[in-house]
């Protein structure tokens, strides 16, 4: 699953026409709160981690990143993702009293 948040880039009518095209369950950003990285677990944890591994060295086109992201995820250790998983409901809690 992909969800979408509200930033501009992220709401471009390309960008979100490519997820929409290549995502299996993309839920788009009319769908998603904006501005609630709280609410998603690869924004509060696992993307700092995935960054420092994904931009090692200078990245020269969208091909290279997308090679380097399919290569980096399934190295990704279990764990990072399991705890990101684990603060999602106090996240989420937290949010919707706020």
């Amino acid at each position: 699953m992909f969800q979408q948040d509200g930033a501009p880039a992220h709401r471009a009518h390309d960008t979100v026409a490519f997820l929409d095209r290549e995502s299996h369950d993309f839920i788009p950003p009319t769908l998603w709160p904006p501005n609630s990285p709280d609410l998603n677990p690869v924004d509060y944890s696992i993307w700092s981690v995935l960054q420092e591994n994904v931009y090692h060295s200078r990245i020269t086109n969208f091909e290279e990143l997308k090679t380097r992201l399919t290569d980096e995820w399934p190295q990704l250790d279990q764990s990072i993702v399991d705890a990101a998983i684990g603060q999602w409901h106090r996240r989420l809690h937290a949010c919707v009293h706020f």
